[in-house]
């Protein structure tokens, strides 16, 4: 851990010398996180200038996807480790052109356990949820919605079809982290997209 806080405080300083904001996004495989960040990306175009870092285990889909946005994405690969680290990012944002970016955004390794106990240098650090995971994930693996400075419940779209019970998520939320902001959104539909952007813009501030 030592070792990667000092490569986490090197990208944070580094970051804040160029007024640059990073966050870090965490959630399950099958959350929607790219999905997300496509249709943040999409919004965020023309408001802010934005770069992606994207983490996987193995493949590059994801960032082919983004590619397809046209703006800066480095992807990271892990090759079997659960998280990304400190020092890969530092090295990826070093190939970014920095002087023309507010943000950068990382989608971290389809994880809820790992990625929530390592600081990267980011800002804040986003739990991405989506309704088909079930309601008692703030429970089960509270380090992260502890650490969240925001989450985004995903999937909306699909709460008529499907047993899920969102008033006890937001409550499991409350009884974890009190303060957090809540932001449910659907990817389909656009429904929510946009408080959760007028709230990214406000970290930029």
């Amino acid at each position: 851990m030592g070792a990667n806080a000092e490569w986490a405080s090197r990208s944070r300083q580094m970051l804040d010398e160029l007024g640059i904001i990073m966050i870090n996004l965490i959630g399950s495989p099958g959350a929607g996180k790219t999905t997300l960040l496509e249709r943040t990306i999409e919004r965020l175009c023309g408001r802010l200038r934005v770069a992606v870092l994207e983490g996987d285990i193995e493949t590059t889909c994801d960032a082919e996807r983004l590619n397809a946005l046209g703006i800066p994405v480095s992807q990271l690969l892990t090759g079997g480790g659960c998280h990304l680290e400190a020092k890969m990012i530092h090295r990826a944002l070093c190939d970014l052109p920095l002087s023309g970016l507010d943000m950068v955004i990382v989608e971290n390794v389809g994880n809820l356990v790992c990625p929530a106990e390592f600081d990267i240098g980011e800002l804040a650090k986003i739990a991405v949820l989506s309704v088909t995971e079930g309601e008692d994930k703030p429970l089960k693996y509270p380090l992260l919605f502890h650490e969240a400075r925001a989450v985004v419940i995903t999937k909306t779209d699909l709460l008529p079809h499907i047993p899920y019970h969102l008033p006890l998520c937001l409550d499991n939320l409350k009884r974890v982290n009190g303060a957090i902001p809540v932001f449910q959104v659907s990817a389909v539909t656009g429904t929510g997209l946009e408080a959760w952007i007028e709230w990214l813009k406000g970290l930029s501030a």
